[in-house]
């Protein structure tokens, strides 16, 4: 934002330089970025009176202007197309300097001489983006009221500091003189002078012209309008146009520019409607119609929406509210009854409808942060004042205000104490209540307690530490003493899961594995690679309400498509084997309504290479006997659709499910572009780190030797593993010592529907060397079990 220093003490009256007021203010949170000088280094401009204007003899397109500049009257030749004579011109005499450090000589244009030069707004270091139309291809022509060798400079503001502001978001109010003005009137405990509005309305009343104000939608909190009347459009005082060219705004003319420069005044975006050009003579407010269609006064064509807020009359829309008005109404040189309109819209509405049309306006950059409906009226008649002060235009009686819900006062309390504990001050409870009055929060306090009354402008002050810290950069954060930090110093510690976490890591290194780490947003056509059925839970996925592209749109119920994904990019990068894990977190929807999605960690394992189902169901089996979940049962997985059939295992400890792995199927294989087999699977880290057994138990080194048999067993093909195994163990008892399958064969003589499976069983005794007598008899158990309960047959 960028504020005239001139401007700003004509509300705060402080007699300081501008590098002082811009240092405090920067302290108490208005912070400054630069300070501009417009005028440094010009000199020697002053206003010249043309008198006499005569063509060159020698050129067309040149004319010879004697022109009285005070003290004497001088001779210039000139190619401006816009002179003539009586005209009050910036004249830059000889020895002057302009802008980019030009120097002026005496000259001589085919044989006359010329002893200085007119100025346009460019040379004297306007930039262009803010020259009002009419000077762009001329000089600049003064007002009539200069006088001849008069001072330029001061005449069009280049004597005035600029100061440059950098505005936080939640400061809407500081987006204006006056709020600025409030902030610097706080900063150095001076008085603020308020703007004092009376209005004398000698207009007709303003229902005799227009037919009402039609508000439709809620996005619209509040219009107000009036009515001006018998205005003579034309341009601004040259007072008016500085400042809005200081401020970095172009001059239209003179109802636009006050619109404008109130909008600069007080933070509240207006507009002004050719009342005449509007059908029906009254104002609705209404949301956009699905491919309507307007010009704005850029000359665009735009398609509204649905969700656009619009202005429209009796016919059709004619203004995108808080964004741009449209060309069928704006106020032209034939305009003489103009309606104001000073409205509050919605700020997530405007900031979506500017951000769809690519449009940031003036206005639209004000609404979007959020301003106080109050203001509206402020605006509206502050233009009306200044309309009846320059004489351009009468105020119509009365006002049309449609505020159905009105803003209501905000009292926000805050405890003493907390202000000094928070601080590290030792403020009394009076310096903390003149800190808040001099920022027009009305307070009153005793020792417990500060009753405050936040004004309908401060739209960021709702809690209690929101006026500490309002209290705080008033007394200066500067001043604050550092204080020794108070409480008990605990040591922090990693949390479990953290712990495990770090453990099983260095386990996958040790085996070859490396790190994973994927994003948690997947796309949905994921769980379609994984051929999940349409009902699968796993498709009822946390949405993403602003995604980056459809492939991060939902939040990942699984592991294995990431860990598939990074294999087939290792894959396609003609690595011929990858080995990864992953722990990450899965997310699932709350089960209240409004909450946030519950977070689970998993570990994913996956690879494709030299080893098989095998070395993956070691992996894990070895690497959980590590953190003391064993002995672990495994049974068939059964449902999930992305294991190879009869590949997959489901993995148990004692009664609790901790996750499944096997070889993936050929068809999501193909879906990933995966050639090679892949083994993967999926664990409950989070169900893990509760089961985690941190105690350890010392077991010595056996004394005595173990004793081994072999069996091999004529099996029905569905029969698992480990049901064979549950026997043994429960057989075995206390000398069994390991149980291991070490050959499953199909085929060229065994019977079909069967399997022939070899295993080992091994014996040993914690105090002697144990005797045949003492293992048989649990062999036997064994062989009779398996036989019984799972039809097996002892081959010889």
């Amino acid at each position: 934002m960028l504020l005239p220093v001139k401007w700003l003490k004509d509300y705060v009256k402080i007699d300081k330089d501008v590098r002082v007021i811009a240092d405090k203010i920067t302290a108490t949170g208005s912070h400054v970025e630069s300070i501009d000088s417009p005028g440094e280094g010009l000199k020697n401009i002053v206003v010249g009176v043309i008198q006499k204007i005569e063509k060159h003899p020698n050129a067309d397109k040149l004319v010879i202007c004697q022109v009285d500049v005070g003290k004497e009257v001088i001779q210039i030749v000139t190619g401006a197309p816009n002179v003539f004579e009586g005209a009050h011109v910036p004249t830059a005499l000889i020895g002057a300097v302009l802008a980019d450090d030009f120097k002026i000589k005496k000259s001589k244009f085919r044989g006359e001489d010329s002893f200085g030069m007119f100025c346009s707004y460019q040379e004297l270091g306007f930039n262009v983006s803010v020259i009002p139309r009419e000077f762009r291809d001329g000089v600049l022509i003064l007002e009539n009221s200069t006088k001849a060798g008069e001072d330029v400079l001061p005449i069009i503001g280049l004597h005035d500091d600029i100061v440059e502001l950098e505005i936080t978001p939640n400061r809407p109010d500081c987006l204006s003189v006056l709020g600025i003005a409030r902030e610097t009137a706080a900063t150095f405990g001076v008085p603020l002078n308020s703007l004092d509005i009376n209005l004398k309305e000698e207009g007709e009343d303003i229902h005799q012209s227009v037919n009402g104000i039609e508000v439709q939608t809620k996005q619209c909190m509040r219009y107000y309008s009036r009515l001006l009347e018998n205005v003579k459009i034309g341009p601004s005082p040259q007072w008016l146009q500085n400042r809005l060219m200081a401020s970095g705004i172009r001059p239209i003319n003179n109802i636009v520019d006050l619109t404008n420069y109130v909008m600069l005044e007080v933070g509240q975006p207006l507009h002004a409607f050719d009342l005449d050009m509007l059908y029906d003579k009254r104002i609705i407010v209404r949301q956009g119609k699905e491919n309507e269609v307007m010009t704005t006064l850029d000359g665009v064509e735009r398609k509204l929406r649905s969700s656009d807020i619009v202005i429209a009359d009796g016919k059709e829309s004619i203004g995108i509210a808080g964004v741009m008005g449209g060309m069928d109404s704006e106020v032209t040189e034939n305009t003489t009854k103009v309606l104001l309109e000073g409205a509050n819209f919605n700020r997530e509405s405007i900031r979506n409808t500017s951000k769809e049309f690519v449009l940031r306006t003036e206005a639209s950059s004000r609404f979007e942060k959020g301003l106080s409906p109050v203001t509206a009226k402020l605006a509206v008649d502050r233009v009306c004042q200044l309309v009846e002060e320059i004489g351009i235009g009468k105020v119509a009686k009365g006002f049309i205000d449609v505020y159905p819900d009105k803003q209501e006062e905000l009292e926000v309390s805050v405890r003493p104490k907390k202000v000094n504990d928070l601080l590290g001050t030792n403020m009394s409870v009076e310096d903390m209540v003149t800190y808040l009055n001099r920022l027009e929060i009305q307070s009153v306090g005793t020792e417990d307690k500060i009753l405050s009354k936040i004004p309908s402008f401060r739209t960021d002050l709702y809690i209690e530490e929101d006026l500490v810290e309002e209290i705080g950069r008033l007394y200066g954060f500067e001043n604050i003493v550092p204080q020794p930090l108070r409480g008990t110093l605990t040591r922090g510690n990693k949390p479990d899961y953290r712990i495990l976490e770090k453990r099983m890591k260095q386990y996958f290194m040790g085996l070859g594995y490396d790190e994973f780490m994927t994003y948690s947003f997947i796309s949905p056509k994921s769980y379609d690679k994984l051929n999940l059925p349409v009902d699968s839970p796993l498709r009822d996925s946390v949405m993403v309400i602003n995604p980056l592209g459809e492939e991060y749109s939902v939040m990942r119920r699984t592991l294995l498509t990431n860990m598939l994904e990074m294999l087939s990019k290792n894959a396609n990068r003609k690595r011929k084997q990858a080995y990864g894990y992953e722990f990450g977190n899965t997310f699932t929807k709350s089960d209240v309504e409004g909450d946030l999605p519950k977070e689970k960690m998993n570990l994913a394992i996956g690879f494709y290479g030299e080893k098989d189902f095998y070395f993956l169901k070691q992996t894990i089996e070895i690497g959980l006997k590590s953190i003391g979940l064993y002995p672990l049962t495994f049974e068939r997985e059964r449902e999930l659709p992305y294991f190879h059939p009869g590949r997959g295992a489901k993995v148990f400890y004692q009664d609790y499910y901790l996750g499944s792995f096997g070889e993936i199927h050929p068809e999501v294989l193909k879906n990933y572009g995966l050639k090679e087999r892949v083994y993967a699977g999926e664990l409950d880290f989070e169900l893990i780190t509760k089961l985690d057994k941190e105690e350890k138990k010392y077991k010595p080194l056996p004394k005595f030797p173990s004793t081994s048999r072999d069996f091999s067993f004529l099996l029905p093909v569905d029969v698992e593993m480990g049901k064979i195994k549950e026997i043994v163990v429960q057989e075995g008892k206390e000398l069994l010592e390991d149980f291991h399958v070490f050959d499953i064969y199909q085929g060229k003589g065994i019977e079909e529907g069967k399997k022939s499976v070899a295993f080992t069983i091994s014996y040993r005794g914690k105090d002697h060397t144990l005797t045949d007598e003492e293992v048989n008899p649990s062999m036997e158990r064994i062989v009779k079990e398996i036989e019984k309960k799972l039809q097996g047959v002892l081959r010889s």
